[in-house]
């Protein structure tokens, strides 16, 4: 068994394959993979909310207890962006198309920038309730996953059904963490602080995040570079 100081890497690290599998696999979906990867990396920046109110991993040179901080959150976001983003076209065989001029001018699209920001105007007042820092991440992404669809309608097949794509990778990672580290899933997330619903021991609120996450995220490239999947 994996010592805990190493599981975090370890984890984190492993979702670093199928990325490159993907990226090896599908030329055309590279550019959103690399471009999302780059863009959600920073979010790695963000764990000091979440530790230790939502969990405490045990991380290289115990960065994340003793400052929040730590390098496997950055590597994790690295790999979950550029794989949330392209898995959706890479099971249906898709790749992204430009969107016609003539179809930007809808009036709808005057709230595209809004609908973008949204989980991003959202986090900060959610983050100010009573409740733990999970809930109001996955909400935000909610509320993006919701608005990306208001604005572009001809994502809401990639976003819903993305989202649950990324729900099922998600959850086989979360089991691969348990069989690399049995009990470590108990000994780490601060369970008492959740709301105690758990699938297959996996607690409720990282499948919760999972889907938000995969739902806004499987669409985001397409609306920041005008494009919606496409058969090859």
């Amino acid at each position: 068994m994996i010592p805990d100081q190493y599981v975090w890497l370890a984890w984190s690290s492993a979702f670093l394959v199928p990325w490159g599998v993907a990226w090896w696999l599908s030329p055309a979906n590279r550019r959103a993979m690399l471009w999302a990867s780059l863009y959600t990396t920073p979010f790695g920046l963000s764990e000091p909310l979440f530790v230790p109110e939502y969990w405490a991993p045990p991380s290289l040179f115990d960065l994340a207890l003793r400052t929040g901080f730590d390098i496997e959150s950055l590597i994790f976001c690295f790999g979950i962006g550029g794989t949330g983003a392209v898995l959706y076209n890479l099971l249906t065989g898709r790749r992204p198309a430009p969107v016609p001029e003539h179809e930007r001018c809808h009036p709808r699209h005057r709230f595209h920038r809004w609908a973008l920001a949204a989980p991003f105007v959202a986090f900060p007042p959610l983050l100010l309730l009573p409740w733990n820092p999970i809930y109001p991440a996955i909400v935000a992404l909610a509320i993006g996953a919701v608005a990306n669809v208001a604005c572009r309608p001809d994502l809401a097949r990639k976003t819903w059904v993305g989202g649950l794509i990324f729900l099922a990778y998600y959850a086989l990672f979360l089991q691969g963490l348990e069989w690399l580290s049995p009990g470590y899933i108990e000994r780490v997330w601060n369970l008492d602080a959740l709301s105690g619903i758990e699938v297959l021991d996996m607690p409720g609120e990282e499948l919760a995040f999972a889907i938000a996450f995969g739902m806004y995220w499987s669409g985001v490239f397409e609306h920041f570079t005008w494009t919606r999947p496409a058969r090859a």
